[in-house]
């Protein structure tokens, strides 16, 4: 690995952020599923959101073709589905409580929140593609979020509120 490689890796592995769980149907109306932490809001009018996958993933070509995925925030208690949705389990959706939604689309279930979205736009860059989804419906629930910082999973503490 180069030089400025190792260091962006570094720089960005230090950078604190959430951690979801992105869902979708295949073609053969089975659930699909990755933790992804590259998520980012990206407009207000319309209400779009942003999340990126490599291309090398097998994932690619079905989420590529699905045209619509809910991002699943997931709580401070759900590490177990970051773990499983990270995993090279073949059945992910058999480890974990989920359900279709009205949308037409698998969301896990007791997260902080789930947005379910239709693909928008789908964005080549680089190594990656980023999906830009429109938002469809949104779920919120009064919960603290899981973390990922340097290849560890957490939370914040609770004497930070205090």
């Amino acid at each position: 690995m180069t030089d400025k490689v190792t260091a962006f890796k570094q720089a960005l592995g230090n950078y604190p952020t959430g951690v979801t769980v992105v869902t979708a149907y295949n073609e053969a109306h089975e659930p699909i599923g990755l933790t992804v932490n590259s998520f980012a809001s990206v407009s207000i009018d319309p209400l779009l959101i942003l999340w990126s996958l490599d291309k090398k993933s097998q994932l690619h070509p079905l989420f590529s073709s699905a045209g619509k995925f809910a991002v699943n925030i997931l709580a401070n208690e759900q590490s177990h589905l970051c773990t499983v949705f990270s995993s090279k389990i073949a059945d992910r959706f058999a480890q974990v409580q989920w359900s279709p939604s009205a949308h037409g689309l698998p969301i896990l279930h007791d997260t902080l929140a789930t947005l379910q979205c239709e693909t928008y736009n789908k964005i080549d860059a680089g190594d990656h593609t980023i999906f830009i989804g429109h938002v469809l419906a949104i779920d919120n629930a009064q919960k603290e979020p899981l973390l990922y910082h340097r290849r560890h999973i957490g939370q914040i503490p609770p004497s930070f509120y205090e």
